[in-house]
């Protein structure tokens, strides 16, 4: 069995793109198996080889440590360098043991669905994130951009920008890999995973914050997740960033739905009026 290809990494930042755009997007204030990105890689595995039961040791391993500890990693190894598979999970720096161990737990079993029978994966719910794959990346620092998403403007307002802007000077400041923040209705949030160095986990939410700020510039909520790292902030409070984000998809996705209605309508009035000619000219030429 090959190992990943620089092929699969780019798929995997793609269905991350995809999934996001077709899924609601997240809030602050979620519940903690509420979707938020998911990927898997482009090659697969043999069914019942030794890869996949060591890919089912690997999650079962996870989801048992999930059980008291709110960060894990694991290396499963084989009887070939092929079948050796690395994984980790990591909770929301705020969730008790009990939360963190039902969020791995569905994040395992919903990566069974999305990424079945391919040799790497990753998901990031509200409140977990569990990757694993056949490459090592445990230990990586990995800045790539993931996730980008940034609410709509509301216009330049300074004490609101200079507000966010400070909230988010905060969290790159504070120690630690979980970190949150907040003044006024200005609310932040921001995590590494546990498997970088203190001086890499300071490193890579520099890097997130300040991507969040200039590309975002005047929204009202922005997500920024790279590859092992995170970064958010809303203007609104809880309650504005989860409006912000339902009421926006709901009517985009109502309108898609509209448009794919409208589609199959015109399609199937043009197929009737052509069988309409065909009848009426066949008759004709009897």
């Amino acid at each position: 069995m090959a190992r990943t290809t620089s092929s699969a990494v780019l798929l995997l930042t793609f269905t991350f793109v995809f999934s996001i755009s077709a899924l609601p997007s997240p809030s602050l204030s979620d519940s903690t198996d509420a979707f938020v990105f998911g990927g898997c890689t482009q090659e697969k595995y043999v069914q019942d080889s030794p890869y996949e039961s060591n890919i089912n040791s690997l999650l079962t391993s996870l989801v048992n440590s999930a059980t008291y500890s709110s960060y894990n990693n694991y290396t499963i190894m084989g009887s070939s360098t092929q079948d050796v598979v690395y994984g980790l999970y990591q909770c929301r720096g705020d969730l008790s043991m009990p939360d963190c161990a039902t969020c791995v737990a569905q994040a395992v079993s919903q990566l069974g669905v999305l990424c079945a029978q391919t040799c790497g994966g990753a998901l990031q719910l509200q409140g977990c994130y569990v990757k694993y794959d056949n490459t090592t990346f445990l230990g990586v620092e990995d800045k790539t951009v993931v996730l980008k998403k940034c609410g709509p403007s509301v216009g330049y307002d300074m004490d609101a920008m200079n507000l966010r802007d400070a909230v988010l000077g905060s969290l790159a400041r504070t120690g630690g890999p979980y970190r949150v923040g907040g003044s006024g209705n200005v609310q932040g949030v921001a995590q590494c995973v546990g498997d970088l160095s203190v001086e890499e986990c300071q490193d890579c939410l520099s890097e997130a914050i300040t991507r969040l700020k200039s590309d975002c510039g005047t929204a009202d909520y922005g997500d920024m997740f790279l590859a092992k790292c995170y970064a958010r902030y809303t203007t609104g409070g809880p309650r504005a960033y989860s409006k912000a984000h339902s009421d926006k998809n709901t009517n985009d996705g109502e309108k898609t739905f509209a448009i794919i209605i409208g589609l199959f309508a015109g399609v199937a009035l043009v197929i009737i009026f052509l069988a309409f000619l065909g009848k009426v000219f066949g008759g004709n030429g009897k």
